[in-house]
């Protein structure tokens, strides 16, 4: 299989949703998903608001909470095909990007796509499974495209990677490495649900009499690029750029940190504040959107000195920490 039959052609003759029409789906996107997936609406909104902006989410919290069901709920939804990758500490890189394999028939090494193939990959506890194989993802995530024997393969568009991780088990896994982490537009903690939340689980369970879950689809794969595309439409003004980077600027500056978060990290707090706003069906940025995804965009790609993180302080404290020293753009305020 070649390069140009496995790359899928950008729907270039379709033109951006109006950001009116983007916030209708997106509502009823997060409606559809919420009838399965309780007490995680501000986890979902994020997740949801990352992939209109173009990028990868990182849902890491204990197991049971539903990051799974999510995921592919999420993927329904939007109508994107699914595919769910378990890693385990013998899976090898060719075991995502695919490989050659001799055909009889054709008396020739053919190119087998993996799972990386898809519109939405869920790398499922991707703590568990080696450096060399998490960083197969990297090309994926970063280019849409793999590369196997010297020759590259596009994936298919849109492209997102979802992935679980597991923070409360150390035994048999492989912390993920700046680098990696660094590729995901953000990280969520999804957090035990309320009583009510849980009970209502517990009865929904009950009302389905099945452990399967589905969801209606909304839109498809060609609706959503042109939703990342009306996304795109929308200008930010130049006070909420500059708060972006006095954000990103304040962690490199805080004494708790060691490494602060890069371009990339600020870059990722605009694009998703961005999307928030088009999900509230509004055209421009306030610094609330921005405050609002600062934690999930911004912690994990600090790295805290060692007196910081043996005192128990998390990255999470020290991005509010400085969400209250830095001041917003007055500016901007007037102007909501």
């Amino acid at each position: 299989m070649s390069s140009a039959e496995l790359r899928a052609e950008p729907d270039t003759a379709g033109r951006p949703l109006p950001i009116r029409e983007v916030a209708h789906l997106g509502r009823q996107v997060l409606d559809s998903v919420q009838t399965v997936v309780v007490g995680m609406d501000t986890a979902l909104r994020t997740a949801l608001a990352a992939i209109l902006a173009g990028g990868h989410v990182l849902f890491e919290d204990v197991p049971g909470l539903g990051k799974t069901l999510a995921a592919r709920s999420l993927a329904q939804a939007l109508g994107l095909e699914f595919r769910r990758l378990q890693c385990t500490p013998d899976l090898l890189p060719a075991d995502i990007t695919g490989s050659y394999v001799y055909d009889p028939a054709e008396a020739r090494f053919v190119f087998r796509p993996g799972p990386v193939f898809t519109g939405l990959l869920l790398a499922d506890e991707i703590n568990r499974t080696a450096p060399k194989t998490q960083s197969a993802l990297l090309e994926a995530m970063a280019e849409r495209q793999v590369s196997v024997e010297g020759r590259s393969f596009g994936l298919e568009l849109p492209f997102h990677v979802m992935a679980t991780s597991n923070p409360v088990e150390y035994e048999g896994t492989y912390p993920l490495p700046e680098a990696q982490l660094d590729r995901f537009m953000v990280r969520l903690a999804v957090g035990y649900p309320s009583a009510a939340g849980e009970a209502d689980v517990l009865s929904r369970r009950l009302a389905r009499r099945t452990e399967a879950t589905s969801v209606e689809r909304i839109v498809d794969a060609a609706t959503v690029l042109r939703m990342q595309a009306g996304v795109e439409t929308v200008d930010v003004n130049p006070d909420i750029l500059d708060y972006c980077v006095a954000l990103a600027a304040g962690t490199r500056a805080h004494p708790a940190v060691e490494v602060g978060a890069s371009p990339r990290g600020s870059l990722a707090l605009l694009l998703v504040a961005r999307a928030l706003a088009v999900l509230d069906g509004r055209d421009y940025v306030t610094p609330e959107d921005v405050k609002d995804i600062a934690v999930a965009a911004l912690a994990h790609r600090i790295t805290l000195n060692p007196q910081t993180w043996a005192s128990g302080t998390t990255a999470a404290e020290v991005v509010r920490i400085v969400l209250g020293q830095v001041a917003g753009p007055a500016a901007t305020a007037r102007v909501r």
